[in-house]
């Protein structure tokens, strides 16, 4: 998702400084793995949900700089010309496998690795962790909340908190995470998300009285659409909606006040006036506390603002893009990593599963090894890491990552409409996996332990 015809100078200045220096000393061609992980979960996060995987893909196409983004970077002396040449034929013909999006995650295992020569993967980095960290955030706050409404749709409707573009960013991660509908129009168009809204209560005040403003939103939308109530008197208010509409009136909305009771007092009126088939749909700074405070009230969904644009408390998963391998002066892979206090990785390229008892996750386990036997747990990882289930019972290790860009051309199955619809469908399966108790909304540490098995 860009607004512009190119999202390549959506990034750092030294990655372009690096890469001047790398082209330089002759490094910039030599073969490098990068892996995407996050160290830790926000605090009294158990899981997190991987989400942005199509978005990256999609702008990949288009990480091109073109004239004008060759002329700022000169006119700015960003960098020397010999980069520049470099740059105005930049294309990523590397591979990326990852998670598959909608899985859910936890710290230390590769969500995404990206492989390629230093001067292709190292441009990515900024981008990549900005949708990333952002849209994840967003994924893991809405799947909180469509756990804790159960089988009640959650309608995303945040746009106006958030920037305009992360607003439709925002919309597409909560319906990976289960979210049934958006208010924005954009994210509607470009992902076939299904869109919902009908009136505010500046429709309500631009009339001489609510029964004016009812009866012109049915006359417009029909006796279907949902009526805002709360504008005056929620009792008054639900009366003027029934004369309006009739008992064919959609739903009702309650956007302030104290949810809970209202809505048990609106539906008692409604069911009395024979309305038993309207809905009700419940508003209000919700949350995913909220939300689960008002299980056992009578409301048939939710609409979520501020907290799913924010991430709920956590508006970012703290990914990190670190090169974990690359080649030598001899052209050897080699293991590289940081050992910085409390930034610690684990060098060499790494493979991702998880392990299940009787359908239940119990551990994410990394495989890390000689390069090219990794590639090849990558490759064709029901075999390969098969072995390591033996001694461990009647278990299953179910590898995670997916190809997702193989020699530089993207798998559409991740993108588009078909994107979000394969990962909202992923995440269902994944988040059934998690072990009991995983998805309870107290704090705790994450719902799995990540360990890693090294092949000789």
């Amino acid at each position: 998702m860009t607004t512009h015809a190119t999202s390549a100078l959506l990034t750092d200045r030294y990655e372009l400084t690096m890469l001047q220096a790398a082209l330089r000393d002759g490094t910039a061609q030599r073969r490098c793995v990068f892996e995407v992980f996050t160290r830790r979960l926000p605090p009294g996060r158990r899981y997190g949900v991987v989400a942005g995987t199509g978005r990256v893909l999609e702008e990949l196409d288009r990480f091109r700089f073109g004239t004008a983004e060759l002329d700022w970077l000169a006119d700015e002396r960003v960098v020397d010309d010999a980069t520049l040449e470099f740059l105005a034929g930049y294309r990523f013909t590397g591979s990326v496998v990852g998670y598959a999006e909608g899985e859910v995650f936890f710290p230390q295992s590769p969500v995404l690795v990206v492989e390629g020569t230093f001067a292709e993967a190292v441009l990515l980095e900024t981008f990549v962790l900005s949708v990333l960290n952002y849209d994840s955030a967003v994924a893991s706050a809405a799947s909180r909340m469509t756990s804790a409404a159960l089988d009640r749709p959650c309608l995303e409707m945040g746009s106006r908190r958030a920037h305009e573009w992360a607003g439709v960013a925002a919309a597409r991660a909560a319906a990976v995470a289960g979210f049934a509908g958006t208010s924005n129009l954009e994210a509607g168009r470009r992902y076939g998300i299904p869109t919902i809204g009908t009136a505010a209560h500046a429709f309500t005040l631009l009339h001489d009285d609510e029964a004016a403003a009812f009866a012109s939103q049915v006359d417009a939308l029909g006796a279907g659409t949902t009526l805002l109530v709360d504008t005056y008197d929620v009792r008054s208010g639900v009366a003027a909606a029934l004369e309006a509409a009739g008992p064919g009136l959609g739903a009702v909305r309650l956007d302030s006040g104290d949810l809970a009771v209202l809505a048990h007092e609106v539906r008692a009126q409604l069911d009395a006036a024979g309305a038993r088939s309207v809905r009700i749909t419940v508003t209000s700074d919700l949350d995913e506390h909220a939300i689960a405070a008002l299980a056992v009230a009578p409301v048939d969904s939710y609409g979520v603002g501020t907290s799913v644009v924010t991430g709920s408390g956590a508006p970012t998963c703290g990914m990190v893009y670190k090169l974990v391998a690359r080649e030598d002066r001899d052209g050897v892979m080699q293991p590289v990593a940081k050992a910085s206090t409390a930034k610690t990785s684990v060098g060499g390229r790494k493979a991702a599963a998880r392990r299940t008892v009787d359908g239940r996750a119990v551990e994410e386990v990394l495989v890390a090894g000689p390069d090219e036997r990794v590639r090849a747990v990558s490759a064709s990882p029901d075999t390969a890491l098969a072995s390591f289930a033996d001694d461990r019972g009647p278990d299953v290790l179910r590898p995670l990552h997916v190809p997702l860009v193989v020699e530089g051309e993207v798998d559409p199955r991740w993108t588009g409409p078909r994107g979000v619809t394969t990962a909202a469908e992923r995440h269902q399966e994944s988040r059934a996996e998690l072990p009991r108790g995983a998805r309870r909304l107290s704090a705790d540490e994450a719902a799995v332990p990540t360990v890693a098995l090294t092949l000789d």
